[in-house]
């Protein structure tokens, strides 16, 4: 299930949502590495600045999905997406995939902003990502038909393990992946009630 044994030019077919989603995220990466912009031009436009988005930049809540900064954190997220989104993306299909991913990153977007301080910005898909953990727990606890038990053994300890490392590291947006989980999970919680 987590395993990706498609060609490249298979996997952008088969998945293109994400594949446009990662895009993207590379796209604004190189943008935000060119001499041309000043270097954080990319940045200060699209973060999540709570003091911007309470002056009305709304857009702020959705944009910092796809921003990143430094190429690790581009790379961590990115191949997260490449792991764990394609499942999703074949099982839901393209339009209730993105309502889940968009949803899940917005709300942690949202939650972040009432609970954080004016002065806090952040970036990163790891709201949206920490939705498609929630969705998987979700449907693990809903459907157990929906997931091997091999693929259980993968996933439930790499959400553990996801936010046992959201408490250790700095710097990390602890709001986001926390609401990002639980909006995930309540969007799955509700699809698994229904289906």
């Amino acid at each position: 299930m987590f395993v990706r044994t498609e060609s490249f030019s298979q996997f952008l077919r088969q998945y293109p949502i994400i594949s446009i989603i990662i895009f993207i995220h590379i796209l604004l990466f190189l943008v935000s590495s060119l001499p041309i912009f000043p270097q954080m031009w990319v940045y200060e436009q699209l973060a999540g600045v709570n003091l911007f988005i309470k002056e009305g930049e709304w857009w702020r809540l959705i944009t910092p999905i796809f921003v990143h900064i430094g190429f690790a954190h581009l790379l961590f997220n990115s191949f997260s997406l490449v792991l764990f989104g394609p499942p999703l993306e074949k099982y839901l299909g393209k339009l209730k995939f993105i309502g889940l991913y968009f949803a899940s990153g917005i709300f942690a977007n949202i939650i972040t902003y009432l609970l954080k301080p004016l002065t806090y910005s952040h970036v990163g898909a790891s709201g949206a990502i920490f939705g498609l953990f929630g969705f998987y727990i979700a449907m693990i606890m809903l459907k157990n038909h929906f997931i091997t038990r091999e693929s259980r053994q993968i996933i439930l300890p790499i959400v553990v393990i996801g936010v046992v490392m959201t408490f250790m590291q700095s710097g990390i947006n602890i709001t986001a992946h926390i609401f990002g989980l639980l909006g995930g999970f309540i969007i799955g919680w509700i699809s698994g009630k229904r289906y």
